[in-house]
């Protein structure tokens, strides 16, 4: 199954900057737009222990409309949303540095500016005893869960921006 193909943001409405581990950098146009994530797939990566790619399945390139060569080697960060807020990432980090499972509902933003949801499970890899990476693997979320997250994390993004 393909996914929809890449078409530039018209509806864009805020900017956001990524720089590249070769020092390049560009602006995404962030727009409304959201991709369905598509019945029946599975996206899954891998990291290092600074969260950096070192994996990414052809789902995952698919729907971030990244090539493998963008994707490897860059920060899992390259795919935050700016509606996502720091506390969900706070908590992710916490939970797999402490050598727990976490579980969540996150809003990527992909390479052309729009975005799609996952739940997400993330688990850290243990080899001898020691962590030596992550694991994500995310899946189609529910309608319902993103409509009730939404509103959730625009509330905390504005507690966010009081403190």
């Amino acid at each position: 199954m393909a996914f929809p193909p890449m078409q530039p943001a018209a509806d864009a409405d805020q900017a956001r900057q990524h720089t590249y581990h070769d020092g390049t950098s560009r602006t995404v146009q962030v727009s409304e737009r959201e991709i369905p994530y598509p019945e029946g797939r599975l996206i899954i990566s891998r990291t290092d222990l600074n969260g950096v790619i070192t994996h990414a399945n052809d789902a995952f390139i698919e729907l971030s409309g990244y090539t493998r060569e963008e994707l490897i080697g860059q920060p899992h960060a390259i795919l935050r949303h700016p509606d996502m807020p720091r506390a969900a990432f706070k908590d992710l980090w916490d939970t797999m540095k402490a050598g727990k499972k976490w579980h969540g509902y996150v809003k990527n933003l992909r390479k052309d500016g729009s975005h799609y949801w996952v739940y997400a499970t993330a688990v850290p890899n243990i080899r001898n005893g020691q962590t030596v990476g992550y694991t994500s693997v995310r899946r189609k979320p529910s309608r319902k869960k993103i409509e009730e997250l939404s509103a959730v994390y625009k509330e905390w993004k504005a507690a966010e921006g009081s403190t």
